[in-house]
């Protein structure tokens, strides 16, 4: 016999052992189990009846779609009309947008400047396109109107409205990004 045998064979005795030790107190044990299933009773509430469904007819049929533009429109027109829009945010909202009215203000940049006799071009980027513009063009989409075009920026008179609502002109520049290399 091998000696690293003999002890394989005590941890295997050892362990029946132990087990059938544990097995002689289970009687007592199985027996409270079984009476306390007995003993126990569910309570569980009775489910309530389902109330009966009344449908209610639509109403909003003839209404404007909230998804639809034409409900924009409707407000614009609402609020041009109004007595408390400024009669220089109503003339913005008669004439033709330009291209650049789209494009938030902060994405674009000046990156130069033309000069043609009298006249002079500010050039600018917006979305990978460069473009030219003169006094009175607008730019950004708070109604910006250049008033002025220097060596170093452009001036911009905006309207927007202030916190409680009022409509308001403020100024506002864009400088020359010199090096944008883009």
């Amino acid at each position: 016999m091998n000696r690293s045998a003999i002890p394989t064979w005590g941890l295997l005795l050892a362990a029946a052992l132990a087990l059938t030790a544990c097995a002689d107190g289970g009687d007592d044990l199985s027996g409270w189990m079984e009476q306390q299933r007995a003993a126990a009773q569910p309570r569980v509430p009775p489910v309530q009846a389902p109330q009966p469904h009344v449908p209610q007819a639509y109403q909003g049929l003839g209404a404007v779609s909230p998804f639809s533009a034409d409900k924009l429109t409707v407000l614009l027109r609402a609020e041009a009309a109004s007595p408390m829009v400024s009669g220089l945010l109503a003339a913005e909202l008669r004439r033709r947008k330009e291209p650049l009215e789209a494009v938030p203000l902060d994405t674009i940049t000046m990156v130069g400047l033309l000069r043609r006799g009298n006249e002079t071009v500010a050039l600018v980027r917006s979305e990978g396109l460069i473009h030219q513009v003169r006094r009175g063009n607008h730019l950004g989409q708070n109604y910006g109107r250049i008033t002025a075009i220097s060596e170093t920026q452009i001036t911009l008179r905006e309207i927007a409205q202030d916190p409680i609502g009022e409509w308001v002109e403020r100024t506002t520049t864009l400088q020359l990004q010199e090096g944008t290399g883009q």
